[in-house]
């Protein structure tokens, strides 16, 4: 394989558990050149790490000719015609995509679902792959390992979804418990969609508010643990080795939380409001123990 091709659309966590399958890609075909279209803030992770030489978004208006009736414009045919592989994970309906590219002659096209039918959700992302030969030892893949001597506890009180988030009220209970009992050092994750929150727990610890996801892994590696939802912020963090704690609900951890031995998930029922802070502190309490106790 000298040229491949990925096409994945969606948010930070849909690209991060795709990561897998990438390094397959990557780990089979180390001098291929790698190209991703969809999400291209998240699959800058993915060049950092050297998973990916090229990334386009999927906003730029020319790929929108892959669900046009139209034969594709000559120059873009002839550019994707010199791909060896393509693997697709772009919503394909009417079959109009992989028509497209049965009509430029591309020599594999593998495709499956843009929602995950198997669990871990990286399980389905890698499944296509299997037909070349290609099988995971693992659904977790590292964008970097965590720093040595790492201090603070990272809190991301938000996700895509009010339904997968914490009462507020409770995340503010749990900061003045983690800094007032166990002298944590907080640091503060939130995004456009969490100004209350990024107001509410600021007086707790170092805001990380709006910080670009390149800015955020090496804060990440200097964490001990990480406090989330069912988010792309916790994939992230799980991305970078830090142990983690994940409130979900109503979502299937199955499938959406991030695989590994470092991630532990709880869940109390079909809302976060069934999670009491006695519940998250019961959880919490082995992780603040000093190395020597634990």
């Amino acid at each position: 394989m000298r040229k491949i091709l990925v096409l994945r659309g969606g948010a930070l966590g849909d690209f991060l558990v795709t990561l897998p399958a990438l390094a397959l890609l990557r780990h089979r075909w180390p001098a291929a050149h790698l190209t991703l279209v969809g999400n291209a803030t998240a699959a800058a992770l993915a060049l950092d790490a050297g998973l990916l030489d090229h990334v386009h978004s999927q906003h730029d208006a020319r790929w929108a000719a892959l669900y046009a009736d139209a034969p594709l414009p000559p120059d873009f045919a002839a550019e994707l015609a010199a791909f060896d592989l393509v693997l697709n994970f772009w919503p394909d309906p009417d079959h109009t995509l992989a028509r497209h590219f049965r009509e430029v002659s591309s020599p594999i096209f593998l495709t499956s679902s843009a929602l995950p039918t198997l669990a871990p959700a990286a399980a389905h992302y890698c499944a296509p792959l299997r037909t070349l030969g290609l099988t995971p030892t693992s659904f977790h893949h590292a964008l970097t390992p965590p720093a040595p001597g790492a201090r603070l506890i990272a809190v991301h009180p938000g996700s895509g979804s009010r339904q997968k988030n914490w009462p507020l009220a409770r995340w503010i209970e749990l900061c003045t418990w983690l800094t007032r009992e166990h002298r944590a050092e907080l640091l503060l994750i939130t995004g456009e969609a969490d100004p209350a929150a990024a107001t509410a727990l600021a007086p707790f610890g170092t805001p990380a508010h709006r910080r670009p996801l390149r800015e955020l892994v090496p804060l990440l590696a200097q964490c001990r643990f990480f406090l989330g939802h069912d988010s792309g912020i916790s994939h992230l963090a799980a991305a970078c080795g830090v142990p983690s704690l994940l409130l979900f609900g109503p979502t299937d951890p199955a499938t959406w939380a991030p695989p590994g031995p470092h991630v532990h998930v709880l869940t109390r029922g079909p809302t976060l409001e069934s999670i009491s802070l006695a519940d998250v502190e019961a959880a919490l309490r082995p992780h603040l123990l000093p190395p020597a106790q634990k």
